[in-house]
């Protein structure tokens, strides 16, 4: 599998990590939208959302209990966004679950993650 969030996770592709367990990375987005741009990706390869089901659920939910954990690390006091997108037509351009938290600033109403 010729994944770049696989190659990041391995270590295989450097990145600027701001959190990591034995399930979860998060790294700055190297193309950010806002301030602060932070990508969680789960270490599981799980293609996009569609893909979550009893067997990976448990990851997600960890998933989103870290990303407030982040946030705070990151001082977003006044709030932030988490995103995620799903296929080519919905924005997708890593075929891996990512969740964009993004914050550090008023946001948009649309952004174009």
């Amino acid at each position: 599998m010729d994944c770049v969030f696989c190659g990041i996770i391995r270590g295989d592709i450097p990145s600027k990590k701001v959190y990591e367990d034995d399930t979860v990375l998060a790294f700055r987005d190297i193309n950010p939208e806002a301030p602060v741009h932070i990508l969680v990706v789960p270490k599981d390869h799980i293609a996009s959302a569609d893909m979550i089901d009893t067997t990976n659920s448990e990851i997600i939910a960890h998933i989103f209990e870290v990303i407030p954990q982040i946030a705070k690390d990151e001082d977003l006091t006044g709030g932030y966004r988490v995103i995620t997108n799903v296929g080519p037509d919905g924005g997708q351009s890593v075929p891996h679950l990512h969740f964009h938290i993004l914050g550090g600033a008023k946001l948009p109403i649309h952004m174009g993650v």
